[in-house]
């Protein structure tokens, strides 16, 4: 699945793994045994919760299959009951915006670039 996000291009299996392990749910798509689909989220389970990562196999866009991952990573047990869910995204805030998620002008997104 790296070569379907700009992010994933030389990250290594075991990293990608320990990135999901450390997620509080993770929502995979299948087809038959090919992985063509996964988003996961990070959530204290009643304030805030956080999805990110919601990638499709190229091919497979548009024929939604993105929704169905958003919409069972919103409905998992980790995520269902918090007060505000927040999205991380860089190109598809359309997307986003058709399934219901807002632009926010009151909060700013701050970061420390640790890269080596």
């Amino acid at each position: 699945m790296q070569e379907h996000t700009f992010w994933g291009k030389g990250r290594s299996i075991a990293d990608l793994h320990q990135m999901l392990k450390g997620s509080a749910a993770v929502v995979s798509l299948w087809q038959k045994n090919e992985l063509v689909g996964f988003g996961r989220a990070s959530s204290d389970g009643i304030y805030r919760a956080v999805l990110w990562d919601v990638v499709v196999k190229n091919e497979l866009q548009g024929h939604g299959n993105g929704r169905l991952i958003v919409e069972a990573l919103l409905s998992h047990v980790a995520v269902n009951k918090v007060e505000r869910v927040y999205l991380m995204t860089t190109n598809q805030q359309g997307f986003y915006e058709q399934i219901g998620f807002k632009h926010n002008i009151y909060q700013k997104l701050m970061i420390i670039d640790r890269k080596l």
